[in-house]
């Protein structure tokens, strides 16, 4: 290889917890917390997420769009929308999946912390969808990390 594989903080971070999940009941690691402290530590996170992206994105945002960006805005609508409507067909239609299952598997394949928010605020009565967003979401975004590194290996 030309170029080192690199997973950066986030690829490294989420390894880890794989492995931490996956082999902590075997090392007795205590990967315990609160359902109180998760919920508070799931709010900061969103909060913090949404206000870093706001502030960064806000500065260029007019300028990009006025300059031809809205072309580009089209084809994420595209992209973006276009596997949502074919994910949310294929399980509910042939997967059989539940309303709840489906808003946590759709937000966990986007790697969408806000649809997360919004899918357990609509199922405060069960947690199906933020069990299907975990089990989707380190896949997503390990995937994702892999994908631009061999994107970078393979087209630079």
């Amino acid at each position: 290889m030309s170029q080192p594989f690199k997973l950066g903080i986030a690829g490294g971070s989420l390894i880890i917890a794989i492995l931490m999940g996956a082999f902590g009941t075997k090392w007795h690691l205590v990967t315990y917390t609160t359902t109180s402290a998760n919920l508070m530590i799931r709010e900061i996170g969103i909060s913090l997420f949404l206000a870093s992206v706001g502030f960064g994105a806000g500065k260029t945002f007019i300028p990009t769009l006025v300059g031809g960006g809205y072309v580009w805005i089209g084809y994420g609508v595209i992209i973006t929308l276009l596997p949502l409507i074919l994910i949310g067909i294929v399980g509910r239609k042939w997967m059989k999946l539940d309303y709840f299952t489906l808003m946590g598997l759709i937000a966990g394949s986007t790697t969408d912390p806000p649809a997360l928010a919004y899918a357990t605020s609509q199922s405060s009565s069960n947690d199906r969808a933020a069990v299907a967003y975990s089990t989707v979401y380190p896949l997503t975004m390990f995937l994702r990390v892999l994908t631009g590194q061999l994107m970078i290996l393979l087209f630079l």
